[in-house]
């Protein structure tokens, strides 16, 4: 041990050459370990990073493919669906009269309450339609005297309509000779044209750009 340690004894630094070989392979040690941390933090951190960010973006890219390939295997399963969607609200836009249609809905809905004995005191429709995204409501005012009975098959009537009419904000009341009188608002649809839609859309947009100038 003493021998080890006079070897360190008495160094010339600026002779590192002449050193005794315990601290000049001690020396040449510390420098390649130098050059490997200096080597590590300047160089390699950043390859190191590049590489974490590359698993990353493959781990990334594997859950894309993973997804996208569900997506076309089930392609055909969404495309039925899309078509049994596009059935069912061809169906339902069917059960909503044109313009040209709506008269002869009032008609059947005054047929409706004459042919179970119902007697109109008020047949009232609206003055307007109230418009929405695709199609407009049409709400008819109606005060009836008849039967309980009578009622009851009547709105059942009004449910096997082709066309969609809703019975809304139903009173009863009592009438003349034992009779009920029912006020009732119903509601009838009927879908809009392509000018009408288009005017819509118009009209929107017209309400958006003015309030986006205040």
């Amino acid at each position: 041990m003493r021998k080890f340690l006079e070897q360190f004894k008495n160094l010339n630094t600026r002779d590192p050459g002449a050193w005794p070989p315990v601290p000049k392979a001690m020396l040449l040690l510390g420098v390649l370990i130098g050059i490997i941390t200096m080597g590590y933090f300047l160089d390699w951190q950043e390859e190191m990073d590049s590489l974490e960010a590359g698993r990353a973006q493959e781990a990334k890219l594997k859950d894309e493919y993973v997804a996208k390939q569900q997506q076309a295997i089930n392609l055909d399963l969404y495309r039925q669906q899309l078509r049994e969607i596009d059935s069912s609200f061809g169906a339902l836009l069917r059960q909503l009269p044109n313009r040209s249609q709506m008269d002869a809905l009032l008609v059947d809905i005054n047929q409706a309450g004459l042919g179970r004995g119902l007697q109109f005191e008020l047949f009232k429709p609206a003055p307007a339609e109230t418009k929405r995204e695709f199609y407009a409501e049409l709400p008819v005012t109606l005060k009836l005297a008849g039967s309980y009975h009578d009622m009851g098959q009547f709105a059942s009537d009004i449910g096997q309509l082709s066309r969609i009419v809703t019975l809304n904000d139903i009173g009863l009341t009592g009438g003349k000779d034992g009779s009920l009188v029912m006020d009732v608002t119903a509601k009838t649809f009927r879908y809009l044209d392509e000018e009408e839609v288009a005017a819509q859309s118009r009209a929107a947009k017209g309400v958006k750009a003015g309030a986006g100038r205040k």
